[in-house]
């Protein structure tokens, strides 16, 4: 996808550590897990880790954006394994997206990405409020990714080859602002965030080396995640600015939520 056509994709986390204590990236607001709680300080590597996730899901409703004309917008909800290492260039994600156009139109869709695939759209109906489930799992002879709207009562499900590059180091539940990237979508840049309000991700769940589990299990470790944008990026004062902060995991460690904010 060319620059020229500022095109919505999901892209790799820019990393960096955060005075809260959680770490801090330009374009992903949420929970992961891995093998290392430092991630910004002592970067993880896929050469170091000893869990392999084949498993991740949850929950969310779909949010309402808040669009105004002349201010395109853009966020996406997802699960997906991958793309948390600093040296990951691959990462299987799955989940919806709410956009506002230039005209001030909101635009709701699902949709899935093996990076550093583009984004493929899905044929299946998302509106504000509908409850969705999510999830990718890594089969003998592919990728499963699966999108169900629990509302509407119905699913997309496909299974998708292995590509050459995959990374099974991590998993993740995330907010996002999506990226508009270049023809091989190898140099990205976030886009503004639209106004969600807040999702809140629910029933949250992941598998590594067969031992299932939820993010604060003691088998691996999590980690949150702050969105705050580049303010010296190209697309600086381009729309809205925004920011997301997730809440706590609960005590089960099964559900969390993620709030818009203005920076």
């Amino acid at each position: 996808m060319a620059t020229a056509a500022i095109a919505a994709v999901a892209a790799l986390p820019q990393i960096a550590a955060a005075a809260s204590g959680d770490e801090q990236s330009s374009n992903w607001a949420g929970w992961a897990i891995s093998d290392s709680q430092t991630i910004a300080g002592a970067p993880i590597t896929g050469s170091t880790t000893t869990l392999s996730y084949t498993s991740t899901t949850a929950t969310w409703v779909q949010p309402k954006v808040t669009c105004a004309a002349n201010q395109p917008t853009y966020s996406a909800f997802w699960v997906g394994l991958g793309g948390l290492a600093s040296d990951s260039n691959a990462l299987e994600q799955v989940g919806t997206q709410a956009n506002c156009t230039a005209a001030g139109k909101a635009v709701y869709y699902a949709w899935y990405e093996l990076v550093p695939a583009a984004s493929v759209n899905v044929s299946l109906k998302i509106r504000p409020g509908d409850v969705i489930t999510a999830s990718v799992n890594v089969e003998p002879d592919g990728i499963l990714v699966q999108v169900k709207n629990r509302t509407r009562k119905t699913s997309f499900t496909k299974l998708l080859p292995t590509p050459s590059a995959t990374d099974f180091t991590s998993a993740e539940w995330i907010a996002e602002a999506p990226s508009t990237c270049d023809a091989m979508l190898v140099r990205c840049r976030a886009l503004p965030l639209a106004n969600f309000g807040k999702v809140p991700f629910t029933h949250i769940a992941a598998i590594a080396n067969d031992h299932p589990g939820t993010v604060n299990d003691s088998t691996w470790a999590s980690t949150a995640i702050d969105l705050v944008p580049d303010t010296s990026g190209h697309f600086a004062g381009f729309g809205t600015s925004g920011t997301a902060t997730p809440t706590n995991i609960d005590s089960a460690g099964r559900s969390f939520q993620v709030y818009f904010g203005t920076s």
